[in-house]
């Protein structure tokens, strides 16, 4: 194996994922050996079946079938000539807990070799099993060119077997392997874990869309409120405008730079210190158009308003004489000045 093949697979058995995926794969190896992947021909049929017939052997394997029914036995025809031994001993693990019986024509005669899984190791077990053996095929080579006849002669004396208590009674019971009890399971498993996952994603999905869509909607609030509390505070200043004074174009100024910010703030961005500004120049606003109803103008210096007003009343609009009032203090101070000269 190279390195980097043993580096991936390094890597891949470091992580869960990859343990789990190893352990499919072994699970999935192990289902397929039980399930018969590498079983000869003969052994993958009765898996399933009563009846094995080889290939060119003359047989009514659905009749043969009917025959043997659901008994505790299985029956291999095989071609003349074949081991019976070494295809009885395939079939082992494929036929636990049946009477099988391997049978090839020889001549006029069957050729028979029967093996008894229906027992255990012990002496009695053993006993019995060399008694059923050399039971059931007796009678068959009657019927030599007749196999389903010959069937009908083994099954009476399985029935036979089975009155004497030689072979326990009740039918075969072909229930699949481990494996795949575990892999339906585990298929059973996957597909309720997937819906639990999917249901509480969807669920999770669903909270985390919510909330996001209140948290647009309240920050689409907060933002209309902001262009409202400034729409109110633009009018302030149109009100104020009037005065003309610095102070009034102090606050424009900072109204127009508050106005840079709130265009480019980010619409998710909070507007909790762009409200602040917004209030405090709302505040001021509101205390200079309080100091211009009070008469101190939009300076804030008391008295000023006042003072200008009366001046303007005596003398015009800035306080000084008015045209009349000079020119007749002029044309007294000429006539004292050409009295002076005639002296």
């Amino acid at each position: 194996m190279s390195v980097d093949a043993r580096r991936w697979l390094r890597r891949l058995v470091g992580t869960a994922f990859g343990r789990a995926v190893l352990a499919c794969l072994a699970l999935a190896g192990w289902a397929l050996w039980s399930g018969g992947l590498f079983d000869s021909p003969a052994a993958r049929q009765v898996r399933a079946s009563s009846v094995y017939a080889a290939p060119g052997v003359d047989l009514d394997r659905a009749a043969a079938e009917r025959v043997i029914g659901n008994r505790r036995l299985v029956v291999l025809i095989m071609r003349p000539g074949t081991d019976l031994a070494g295809t009885c001993d395939d079939t082992e693990r494929a036929t636990q807990g049946t009477l099988v019986l391997a049978m090839s024509r020889d001549g006029d005669d069957w050729d028979t070799y029967g093996c008894s899984r229906l027992g255990g190791d012990s002496p009695r077990d053993i006993g019995r099993s060399v008694v059923v053996e050399s039971v059931i095929s007796q009678g068959a080579d009657a019927f030599v060119h007749r196999p389903v006849e010959a069937l009908k002669v083994i099954v009476l004396n399985y029935d036979r077997l089975v009155r004497t208590g030689l072979v326990p009674d009740g039918g075969r019971t072909i229930s699949p392997s481990l494996p795949r009890y575990l892999l339906a399971g585990g298929a059973v498993g996957g597909v309720v874990a997937g819906a639990a996952v999917l249901w509480l994603g969807g669920r999770r999905a669903g909270r985390l869309a919510d909330a996001r869509r209140a948290g647009r909607d309240a920050r689409a609030d907060e933002r209309a409120a902001l262009g409202a509390a400034t729409a109110v505070l633009a009018q302030q200043i149109i009100d104020l405008d009037r005065t003309a004074g610095p102070a009034s174009r102090w606050l424009a100024a900072d109204y127009v730079g508050l106005l840079d910010e709130v265009s480019g703030a980010d619409a998710g961005a909070s507007t909790d210190r762009l409200r602040e500004r917004v209030e405090e120049l709302s505040r001021r606003a509101a205390e200079l158009a309080a100091d211009a109803a009070s008469g101190r103008g939009a300076g804030g210096a008391p008295g000023r308003g006042a003072g200008a007003r009366s001046g303007r009343r005596a003398g015009g609009s800035s306080g000084r004489p008015s045209g009349a009032t000079r020119g007749q203090a002029a044309g007294k101070n000429r006539a004292r000045t050409r009295g002076r000269g005639r002296r």
